[in-house]
């Protein structure tokens, strides 16, 4: 009878997911990659807004300090990196021959479900993390730490056998999924270019400043979600030497204004001094500051200002803009 049960126990170790925590993976996990000083990963993320999910392919590298992510949208090619090359952050669109630069801690400042180590630092700030055999590996859980976006709370990170990251999935409060980043390769041993990890290295001398035939907004975008007792006030379409801008002012318990322009490259490369943090938005990554954020989505910029709004706020806001955008776009 006692050999049964230690059978029966033993059979439930190595099946099924969850059964037994096992402290031990988790702690050999977090000694693995802090031995590690550099790696390069591939592979795809996926981010669920609302009834949309968009897809990125990403390269994720850091050798020492420094790092360096690059994020491709997967229907149009859109390409942004974020880089950290010593005390400096920079979030490049090269399309647009165009950066913004942080005074920010990134990557440390928060969860980065796409960064290794990022994965080790929420292990560790969780006292209640574990580690638990799965069929083909393990699964640690652990808690998240989005500062601008309260709705995330908790990720798995899926190990194989042999202690690699295959896949992460970051979950709101009910379970939901709403990022799932799949690794398909990592590296801890590459080989970088000396400039791999600088600005100059993303820099296009010979951007097509010719590609917008049109500069003016023609369909004018508004919040598919508003907050509550919050209202549009007035629109304002006013004329520039590029185009025309649009202003969105809106009133009473969370006022805000909501900016919207053509977006267009620069002739000679532009860095825009940003005192915030890169925010990752579903088809983006944007500028947050005290208050405000600013994005680019289907070719148009956008720019929400409130002394009111949290960057949660912001970004649920920002969330919906950026879906009437891609209904806008899907109509053309």
């Amino acid at each position: 009878m006692k050999k049964f049960v230690v059978f029966v126990l033993l059979g439930l170790m190595l099946t099924g997911c969850g059964k037994n925590a096992n402290s031990n993976i988790k702690d050999s996990f977090v000694s693995k990659i802090e031995k590690k000083s550099s790696y390069l990963m591939k592979g795809t993320m996926s981010i669920s807004s609302n009834e949309d999910v968009f897809s990125y392919n990403v390269v994720a590298a850091k050798s020492n300090t420094d790092y360096r992510v690059n994020l491709v949208n997967q229907i149009n090619n859109h390409e942004q990196v974020i880089l950290k090359s010593g005390d400096d952050v920079y979030v490049v669109t090269p399309s647009l021959n165009k950066s913004f630069k942080f005074q920010s801690e990134w990557p440390d400042n928060g969860s980065q479900g796409y960064l290794i180590d990022s994965l080790v630092n929420d292990i560790k700030n969780d006292a209640d993390s574990k580690g638990e055999p799965c069929d083909d590996g393990y699964i640690i859980t652990a808690k998240v730490n989005y500062p601008n976006n309260a709705n995330l709370v908790s990720e798995k990170i899926y190990l194989n056998k042999d202690e690699d990251v295959t896949k992460v999935e970051i979950l709101d409060a009910e379970g939901n999924v709403k990022i799932t980043v799949n690794y398909t390769s990592i590296d801890f041993k590459p080989t970088f270019k000396n400039d791999y990890f600088k600005l100059e290295s993303l820099i296009d001398n010979n951007v097509d400043l010719e590609e917008e035939t049109s500069k003016t907004i023609d369909d004018i975008v508004y919040p598919l979600y508003l907050p509550k007792n919050t209202y549009l006030n007035s629109k304002d379409v006013v004329s520039t030497d590029e185009g025309n801008r649009v202003i969105l002012t809106f009133t009473g318990d969370s006022p805000f204004t909501l900016v919207e322009e053509v977006s267009k490259a620069s002739e000679e490369f532009e860095i825009i001094p940003v005192f915030g943090e890169p925010l990752l938005l579903s088809q983006t990554m944007g500028a947050l500051s005290s208050n405000s954020l600013y994005w680019t989505s289907n070719k148009i910029d956008f720019y929400i200002s409130s002394n009111k709004l949290t960057g949660t706020e912001l970004l649920t806001i920002a969330e919906s803009v950026s879906s009437g955008a891609l209904s806008v776009a899907k109509e053309k």
